[in-house]
């Protein structure tokens, strides 16, 4: 039986031919139902994983392990720049602080502070132990000390009273009415250019600059912060 097409006068006996299609994800299998198409990665519904998308998990892999690498390189390079140029913690070993800073205490040093501004009178600070410094226990490669005396001024002490350039110093810092803050007499000094003379706050058991002189400026690691263990004594210094 033949099929009229209207407008051309001609006749055809075939079936109508099923159009290709440019779609990358046809089959001619699924046209015709031989079998299950393709999906677009190359595996069969169903079926395994082919190459290509076993590719792709690699790369994705790959891609985290190395977001990981440069988080951990960033972190590692951060912490460094930190702890070089800006704070540091340290741990108290002896008790020449009692009792602003115990045995046992951990500090946090501003290393940038005294790029900022000078040194004050009444600041804790950490510094390298000096060559001078010959006290008893072992050695150990930086102190913690009160600063007293300033670079230019003089320095002595009479009947248990600091005095500065003869005047009757007040330390407010100090605890009221205990035998540790008992300053013994010393011999005026002569605090030279970017020294600074530091002592304990536990004037009996520190040994400072009483014991081996004044602290060069160069020696100074940073100015004392916080006080942040153990947590029951948390405070800002």
């Amino acid at each position: 039986m033949s099929t009229d097409l209207p407008g051309d006068g001609l006749a055809t006996d075939n079936p109508p031919v099923t159009p290709f299609s440019d779609d990358p994800g046809f089959s001619d299998d699924a046209v015709a139902g031989q079998g299950p198409a393709a999906d677009r990665d190359g595996s069969t519904a169903g079926g395994p994983p082919t190459v290509s998308r076993r590719l792709r998990r690699r790369r994705r892999a790959r891609r985290w392990a190395y977001e990981w690498v440069a988080i951990v390189v960033i972190a590692v390079l951060v912490a460094f720049i930190l702890r070089t140029f800006v704070i540091q913690t340290f741990y108290i070993p002896s008790a020449s602080m009692t009792p602003t800073l115990q045995v046992g205490d951990r500090i946090v040093v501003n290393k940038l502070s005294y790029h900022l501004h000078s040194v004050h009178r009444g600041d804790i600070i950490v510094f390298r132990r000096p060559p001078n410094e010959d006290c008893a226990g072992p050695p150990v490669p930086d102190l913690v000390k009160r600063v007293i005396g300033l670079p230019g001024e003089t320095i002595s002490d009479r009947n248990g009273t600091v005095y500065i350039n003869g005047k009757a110093l007040d330390q407010t810092w100090l605890p009221k009415h205990t035998n540790t803050i008992y300053t013994g007499t010393f011999a005026p000094v002569k605090i030279a250019a970017n020294h600074y003379f530091v002592m304990g706050d536990d004037r009996v058991d520190s040994c400072d600059s009483r014991d081996w002189g004044t602290v060069p400026g160069s020696y100074i690691v940073g100015r004392v912060e916080v006080r942040i263990w153990p947590i029951s004594r948390i405070a800002i210094l």
